[in-house]
Order: C-alpha cells, then structure tokens, then sequence
C-alpha cells in the first residue's frame, strides 16, 4: 500500500481553500488529518471535505500527533512562527509566500528548518505553470544561448480593497514579489542591482501610507543579463501575465492564457477572447502541481525545489525596489543583505 503524507493545514482563507481542496480532490499520497481557521464558514467548508478535526488553534495542528506535514496559508506575519515552530516539532513545511517581509526573521526560519532537518518549500507557484516551466527547460539547454534581455508584465484585472493594501506590506512584497522570484527562476542568475519607477496612478490615496500601484523595474543580474517588469493593479481586460527572454542564440516568450484561440475579423478589426480574469483561473493547474511537488519531494525525500534561500532573496529584491523607488537611485542587492547579515 503507497504511503500516505499526513498533513494539516492552517489558514482556511482564499488560497488556504484551494490547497485543502487540491490535497482532498487530487493528491492521492496525502491524507488531511486536520485544519485550523478562525472562521466558522471555513470551518464548514472544511467539513464539507471531509477533514476529520477543524480547529480554531494554529498550534493545535502543528502540535497534533499524527501530522508530518503542514501547509501554512495563515496572514504572513505569522508564516514565520509557525514554521520555526513546525520545523521545531519535526514536521516538514509548505508555506505560502512571502516567507516573510524581512530577512531578519526569514533567516530565523531558515536555520531552524536547518537545524530540525526538515523540508520548507515556499509556494511561488508560477514557477510551477506549464508555459514557464517550458520557457526555463528551453533557457537551461541554451536553445537562446545567453540570456540577454528579459521581460516580465504581471497586472492584476482590479486592485483589492484599499484597506487590504493598508496592510499588504506593499506592491514589491505583495504583487512584485512573484516576478521577482520569476526572474531568478528564469534567468538562473541572481540579481545584483535594482532601479524603480513608481507611482499611485490607480488609488493615489495609498501614498498615504507609502505604497504604489504602478511600476517599472529595472533588474541586473549577476550574469550580465537585464530584466525589466512593469507591473499595475488595474488591467481592465484581465489577468495579463507575459514574459519574454532573449538571448545570443533566439527568443522564447509565453502569452496570456486565453478560454479560446478563436480570433474573429470583422470590419471593425480583430477580436479575440480575453485573458483568463484572475489568479484562480490563470494559475489553477500550477496551485496543484506546485503542492504535488511538495508531497513528492517529502516522500521521496528529495531537495526542496523552492527552499527559504528563494524566499529571502525573492524578499531581499522587494526591499530593494521600494528603497530605488524612496530614494530615487539604483540599489546594489548587496546594500540589504549586508544589512541583515550585519542584524544576526
């Protein structure tokens, strides 16, 4: 009989749905023993499933006898708690990104998922998306040579609640912070300078409390190559995530995913169908395989394919970006790594 992963999750919210539903519905090597939320409808909705133990206590799933796993989809203040105390109690960890907003408490993590030998998996699950892990296959064997030139657009079809944004930690670690780690992923290199163009072109009442919800970003990799992402909150036509690399041999790009690759021409043009709306939909497939990864890479005990390293870096470069855009300057990654290191 195939083992079975025993897991619980934590975080009954959007995202934390999603991944009871996909460990339920589709991941026939684990087993969901128990999950926590503070919401009496999550609490349903995980009944609704079939989890046998739906709590109110966060550590009542960590501390639970039989769990081998935790998925962690609680707020990000309390990501990194929970994994210390997870990896404390010997339990292997997936935990939704960011890891954290700082790389003082990234690095508590880190060594603390070290010193328990366990795994962390962190869930950047673009890098799991069919399209983009085609375009990073074709960079890997060098089918365009030397990446030179790469270009990410990432904008979201309506912005969230301006009292989200209050309390998102920003643009750069809420939205960004996937492109960031795209960028690592398919260039293979890390990034060593950042330079920002920003503003509040959408809600200019978040310069209130410091944020944007329009960028550009500049990137310099340490292999020489440049990258560049633009990214809004407000895409009136949907969810439009496009990227492009070039390199000395040719070019590989991914486009939007579409319901359809009908185009109509008519007199008045062409018309086709809009990207798929949001995240959800988009990202449906790569939520899964990501999370299949995870499952596997413990009962295989295999390396974790997006460990707190990528976190931190991921979150070094978010920092970066929104020092370039409040001083006006180009930032050397080295100036906040420095920083944290010297906080150890």
């Amino acid at each position: 009989m195939t083992k079975k992963l025993k897991t619980g999750v934590i975080g009954l919210g959007r995202i934390g749905q999603i991944h009871l539903a996909n460990l339920v519905h589709h991941m026939p090597d684990a087993e969901v023993v128990i999950a926590s939320d503070l919401s009496p409808a999550a609490h349903a909705f995980a009944r609704d499933l079939g989890v046998p133990e739906v709590v109110t206590d966060a550590y009542d799933v960590i501390n639970h006898p039989d769990v081998e796993a935790v998925i962690i989809c609680s707020p990000t203040p309390f990501h990194v708690p929970y994994t210390v105390a997870a990896a404390e109690k010997g339990k292997h960890i997936f935990c939704e990104k960011p890891l954290d907003v700082t790389l003082e408490a990234i690095q508590a993590a880190e060594k603390a998922v070290a010193e328990n030998n366990v795994k962390l998996m962190l869930g950047f699950n673009r890098r799991f998306d069919a399209n983009f892990m085609n375009v990073r296959h074709l960079v890997v064997n060098e089918k365009i040579g030397e990446p030179h030139i790469l270009r990410i657009t990432s904008r979201d079809p309506a912005p969230p609640p301006v009292e989200y944004l209050k309390v998102s930690g920003g643009i750069f670690l809420d939205m960004s912070i996937h492109d960031f780690d795209m960028a690592r992923y398919i260039v293979g290199s890390e990034v060593k300078e950042v330079f920002v163009k920003g503003d509040a072109l959408i809600h200019p009442e978040i310069k209130e409390f410091g944020d944007i919800d329009t960028a550009v970003i500049v990137l310099t990799f340490e292999n020489g190559a440049i990258g560049v992402i633009d990214n809004s909150r407000k895409a009136v036509y949907g969810y439009d995530q496009r990227l492009e690399i070039f390199g000395s041999k040719g070019m590989a790009k991914a486009e939007n995913n579409t319901t359809d690759t009908l185009i109509h021409f008519d007199s008045n043009g062409g018309h086709s169908s809009l990207p798929l709306h949001f995240f959800l939909e988009r990202y449906e497939t790569a939520y899964r395989v990501c999370l299949k990864t995870f499952i596997d890479c413990v009962l295989k005990d295999t390396p974790s394919p997006v460990d707190a390293h990528d976190g931190l870096m991921a979150t070094a470069i978010g920092i970066a970006a929104m020092k370039s855009l409040t001083e006006g300057r180009s930032v050397k990654l080295d100036e906040v790594l420095q920083y944290a290191t010297a906080q150890v």
